[in-house]
């Protein structure tokens, strides 16, 4: 069975970031351009933190692609951390240890919990991989799957929905503006994210961090990814597991999600309609999943953020050396990185969504996904 599997590498302030992302089909066209495009939408948005006035991410590809055409085997991204240069002595791969060791837990971080559980009396051990520098890398390999998906006519975007309790009205949102905003904060609402941004000032001045949540919609998405019969082939159980896999983010919904317990059925679930053989819905409430499988509608996936939990005002917590109370340690850090996590978790949704359609359709070419595809969709279609 073909599949699509990635895995990344590095710490936040070591030398490089790696992924290698294997079973893209061979023969797809890559634009390395749209890759850096992505990662830099990443490091954008009002309200991040010194660190993105160092980096400038610029993928390299060091294997699988060639002539800028996959060539079906595994394909290496690296991404260099600018501020290596600033962290030799102290991130070094072998010699005697620099610097002194961080022993100040932050809450809401993977600091005590990773120090008790890897038996690392240097939070630095654990806080580096924890970072949500990590995530660059994820975009990276998202904005392949990105033109993967595309070649077949799928479209991933994202839109960030509310910050720090200021929320976008619908109605004032085109949902074809959707992924083509010029915004610092990827808000589709220019009002509310006038709003938004104020918040974010009063949080910054205050030493203080916001959360929020943002919406990836997937379009063109073809009925039938995922299954019913088994509970890991849930599509919405692994776009559910892949949002939750992204740092800081607590909560995820699909479609309507928990305003489900507000209303009946009659009102919540999608009727459905019929023209010619084609089959479709006037309301999308399911998020474009029924029975943890695609319906042919668009795929909506909502995701909550918490604040970061590095405040320039440290909470109280614990020394891990001395075992005493003290104020929690303060890195470079962030006011707000919703808008940055609207950007991850469409490489997230995007990379799922490409793993769905790699399984159902195989193919170590893309013309023979393509075929594949083209079949399936006319068998559809004809069936009803």
């Amino acid at each position: 069975m073909s599949e699509l599997r990635f895995l990344t590498a590095g710490e936040s302030h070591g030398p490089c970031l790696t992924a290698i992302l294997e079973g893209l089909p061979a023969g797809l066209a890559l634009d390395i351009e749209a890759i850096n495009r992505d990662l830099a939408r990443r490091q954008q948005g009002y309200g991040r933190g010194g660190r993105m006035k160092i980096e400038k991410d610029k993928a390299e590809i060091l294997s699988g692609v060639r002539f800028g055409e996959t060539l079906g085997g595994p394909i290496t991204l690296r991404v260099v951390n600018r501020d290596f240069a600033n962290w030799t002595d102290r991130m070094a791969a072998f010699g005697a240890p620099s610097g002194e060791p961080v022993t100040a837990a932050r809450p809401g971080h993977a600091d005590l919990t990773g120090c008790k559980k890897y038996a690392r009396s240097d939070i630095r051990d654990i806080l580096e991989r924890s970072s949500a520098r990590e995530t660059t890398m994820r975009v990276a390999v998202g904005a392949l799957c990105k033109e993967f998906l595309r070649s077949l006519g799928i479209d991933v975007v994202s839109h960030v929905t509310k910050i720090g309790g200021v929320a976008v009205n619908p109605d004032h949102i085109d949902v074809m503006s959707i992924g083509r905003t010029e915004s610092e904060l990827n808000c589709c609402d220019a009002e509310a994210e006038e709003r938004m941004k104020a918040r974010i000032r009063e949080a910054m001045a205050a030493g203080d961090t916001l959360g929020g949540t943002f919406e990836v919609i997937v379009r063109g998405v073809p009925v039938g990814l995922g299954a019913h019969i088994q509970w890991d082939r849930r599509l919405d159980a692994r776009l559910a597991g892949a949002m939750m896999s992204i740092q800081a983010i607590k909560g995820v919904e699909i479609g309507a999600g928990f305003r489900y317990a507000d209303q009946p059925g009659s009102v919540m679930h999608d009727e459905m309609y019929i023209e010619g053989t084609h089959v479709y819905r006037r309301t999308n409430n399911a998020g474009g999943l029924e029975g943890g499988m695609t319906n042919g509608e668009p795929v909506v996936v909502r995701a909550v953020m918490k604040p970061i939990p590095t405040l320039m005002q440290p909470l109280h917590s614990i020394d891990i050396a001395s075992k005493k109370p003290v104020l929690a340690c303060k890195e470079r850090s962030d006011a707000c990185a919703v808008s940055a996590a609207s950007v991850v978790g469409e490489a997230m949704t995007a990379f799922v969504i490409a793993q769905a359609i790699v399984e159902k359709f195989g193919g170590d070419a893309m013309v023979d996904v393509r075929t594949a595809l083209s079949a399936y969709n006319e068998r559809v279609e004809k069936d009803w």
